[in-house]
């Protein structure tokens, strides 16, 4: 199969390509002339230049396509302008959609997010069937990867055939952009100064993701919806235990929920005075619930992630050593 992944100088972007590379399927990276390819080092691809809001590129890299991975989108949303992330991650889709249909791609998978996945009233883990429902304004960027989903049924009704994965919090080796890596160089460097709240997550390793995306274009159905994830920890769990893989002690100390909205507001208040924060208020208030979710019909369809948590914290901790970032 020939395959293009928007994305693919990325961090899932490129263990995709890698995926593809080890199945034997040829890969082809929709990317800008500006891209840093470092991510795709040693791999084999087919440079497509371009851009997901430019139609005319990307008709150009869809022909000749089995499939198309859109994996392209904003995710650093506490540090990117809300309007640029809507049009990336909703009329993108759209465009990508649309020159996908127009070649003759017989299928898209497209990377969604668990943050478009709603809250359960229970407290019990969500699955695919709990759409978005937080206030918009609370997380914008889930809300705009459920408008996203929202185009690709749309795309779906109108007879293409669409799959959408929501992966959880991936971790792994070769997050460039320290999207989630970063905690393992704060708590290295002992510089993580973020209260750690009561809640939790669900984590996969991004290994695991790419598999499963190869999965969904294989054998996934149309129209569904598949969330990828491994093992629910709390945030204490997730801080410890990467404590203990980089090797410095376990300072961290639990924030009582009815701290968290003072909490909030105090980082509110410093990031409009410029002060860096690694998270915004929101995620100080989304990081007191336990937002884990039900993978069970993504493993019995898909197939059951390999990679625990802490193998997962040990190889990401060893590439960020071995390339220079610690």
């Amino acid at each position: 199969m020939i395959a293009l992944v928007t994305g693919g100088t990325g961090f899932v972007g490129s263990h995709i390509v890698r995926a593809l590379n080890e199945a034997g399927h040829s890969a082809r990276v929709l990317h800008r002339t500006t891209s840093k390819l470092d991510a795709l080092e040693g791999l084999a691809y087919e440079s497509a230049l371009g851009d997901i809001l430019d139609a005319e590129s990307l008709r150009s890299a869809c022909a000749g396509c089995d499939w198309v991975f859109h994996v392209a989108a904003v995710a650093d949303y506490w540090r990117a302008d809300h309007s640029r992330m809507m049009e990336a991650n909703v009329e993108g889709t759209r465009h990508v959609l649309a020159a996908a249909r127009e070649a003759g791609v017989k299928r898209l998978v497209f990377t969604s997010s668990g943050a478009a996945v709603g809250h359960r009233d229970d407290d019990q883990p969500a699955d695919e069937n709990v759409p978005f429902n937080l206030p918009p304004e609370q997380f914008p960027y889930g809300y705009s990867k459920w408008l996203a989903e929202e185009v690709c049924h749309e795309a779906v009704r109108m007879g293409q055939d669409v799959v959408i994965v929501n992966p959880a919090v991936i971790l792994g080796p070769g997050d460039l952009n320290l999207i989630s890596g970063s905690i393992v160089l704060e708590i290295r460097r002992r510089q993580w100064t973020t209260p750690i709240t009561s809640g939790g997550v669900t984590v996969i390793d991004v290994r695991d993701v790419a598999k499963a995306h190869l999965a969904a274009a294989e054998r996934g159905r149309a129209g569904e919806r598949y969330l990828l994830g491994n093992e629910n920890v709390s945030h204490r769990e997730l801080m410890t235990t990467t404590a203990d893989v980089v090797g410095v002690p376990r300072p961290f100390f639990v924030v009582p929920n009815w701290l968290v909205p003072i909490v909030a507001t105090l980082v509110s208040i410093a990031r409009k005075l410029h002060i860096p924060t690694p998270i915004d208020s929101n995620q100080v208030r989304l990081g007191a619930q336990n937002i884990f979710f039900d993978c069970h019909k993504a493993w019995d369809e898909l197939g059951q992630p390999q990679i625990p948590l802490r193998q997962s914290l040990q190889d990401t901790y060893e590439w960020y050593k071995a390339n220079g970032y610690l």
